[in-house]
């Protein structure tokens, strides 16, 4: 038995978790989120500054694979910005027969996205804090969408009203 495989992605400070984690909240869903997973690569004594880039990605897939075979539903907070990342969720659906369902989360009041991210602190040791310029260059080589998304606002929704939004959609499925 297999679940559903949902896909929060966008850029930093725009609600991934946020909203994330109110959804496997509310429905009982598994939570992989890639910053911690980073974080635990990064904590096994890699040097600073090293990027992790697709390790984490790939162990966020068995991850979610393992609890998709259970028939588990699974959300996944990433970025997401590259074909690769998202070619990596879909292996993840096609390896477990799981239904895919790509979000994108976006915030359409620039000072806001700014104001979220001066003075973030996650509490992650080896896991920088992106800056507003870091943001900006993910902006520009984010790469377009090939599959069917969903999008929402950050700025005109809340983490809640968001989860309740893909609850909804997944229970008329």
């Amino acid at each position: 038995m297999t679940g559903h495989l949902i896909v929060i992605s966008g850029l930093p400070g725009v609600g991934k978790t946020s909203v994330a984690e109110v959804f496997a909240v509310n429905t009982g869903a598994v939570h992989l989120s890639i910053d911690p997973i980073e974080e635990s690569i990064l904590a096994c004594g890699l040097p600073a500054g090293r990027q992790v880039g697709v390790a984490g990605y790939e162990t966020v897939r068995a991850m979610a694979e393992q609890n998709l075979r259970l028939g588990h539903d699974v959300v996944v907070d990433a970025v997401n910005d590259g074909e690769e990342a998202r070619q990596i969720r879909r292996t993840a659906a096609a390896r477990t027969g799981a239904f895919l369902e790509f979000v994108h989360l976006m915030i359409s009041d620039v000072p806001e996205h700014r104001r979220r991210l001066s003075g973030r602190d996650r509490g992650l040791a080896h896991v920088s804090e992106p800056t507003w310029s870091d943001v900006q260059r993910r902006r520009a080589d984010y790469a377009v969408w090939s599959d069917e998304v969903l999008e929402f606002d950050t700025a005109a929704q809340a983490a809640d009203e968001i989860a309740d939004s893909l609850t909804e959609r997944l229970s008329a499925r």
